[in-house]
């Protein structure tokens, strides 16, 4: 599943993968006023034929007035204005259905500080073309981030190691948060009942699209830390993330158990029959 441009995948599994339509690119935003002019301006260069949805969760700080007026300067770039702050999660849940309510065939996710390239997005999409997720991934060959402490390189690579262990995932970025997804991949995660948040809602969708048998595919990317603006990552979203991944890593090792005896005590039935 770590095929960098997604080809082999699909030959690997001898699936006819259907046409991407329109891409929507969807920015989360709270408090980024600094950045949300530059990240949309670096998208449309980038991706010209792609439209930009901000899910602004009500900035204090005007982000979502000066996303009004980037959309009032281009038919491309759309505004969807939240109540309040509800975390990163619930940002692109949102924004999921928007774009799934409107049309759009491809719907990627991306950070408004600039951390996740833009001018990456295209092999995304090449990728994209042979998979039915892909993850931007920092921890393939290839893949590196710029100016991170050593300590956060630790934190992110300890939870993807941890994910991957407890989940039992062949991925190697499950946190990461630079993802393309088809609509049918969307449609097909179960995303009513996904209540997670932050690094855990990463994981949570990774985990739901591997279990559902999609095709995921892991595609480099340099990650660069922001430059403007404060960073989103709270002890309180790493707290959840470990509790909810511990959680879900017992239940399927427990559902796992289950099954075997059960089919153990199948076995031995129809022997003794």
């Amino acid at each position: 599943m770590n095929d960098g441009d997604g080809t082999r995948g699909a030959q690997a599994q001898g699936r006819q993968f259907g046409p991407l339509g329109t891409t929507l690119v969807i920015i989360p935003t709270y408090n980024e006023a600094e950045n949300v002019k530059a990240i949309v301006g670096r998208v449309r260069k980038s991706v010209p034929e792609a439209h930009v949805l901000v899910a602004d969760d009500n900035s204090p700080d005007g982000t979502g007035k000066l996303a009004d007026e980037l959309a009032a300067l281009d038919d491309q770039v759309h505004v969807l204005h939240r109540k309040g702050k509800e975390g990163l999660g619930a940002a692109y849940l949102a924004g999921f259905r928007w774009g799934l309510d409107n049309g759009y065939g491809v719907l990627v996710e991306m950070d408004a500080d600039g951390s996740h390239r833009p001018e990456e997005l295209p092999r995304l999409l090449t990728a994209l073309k042979g998979a039915d997720l892909v993850l931007g991934s920092r921890w393939v060959p290839g893949g590196r981030v710029v100016n991170w402490p050593r300590s956060r390189e630790v934190i992110s690579r300890g939870g993807s190691l941890y994910s991957r262990l407890a989940l039992d995932l062949p991925l190697r970025d499950i946190t990461g948060g630079y993802r393309a997804f088809r609509r049918e991949t969307l449609e097909g995660l179960g995303l009513d009942d996904v209540a997670s948040q932050g690094y855990c809602f990463q994981v949570d969708l990774a985990r739901r699209a591997v279990k559902a048998g999609f095709h995921v595919v892991e595609v480099p990317i340099t990650f660069v830390e922001r430059e403007l603006g404060d960073s989103k990552m709270s002890r309180d979203i790493l707290v959840e993330a470990l509790w909810r991944v511990t959680a879900w890593g017992v239940r399927e090792r427990v559902g796992k158990l289950a099954n075997k005896a059960a089919g153990k005590q199948g076995k031995q039935g129809k022997q003794g029959a």
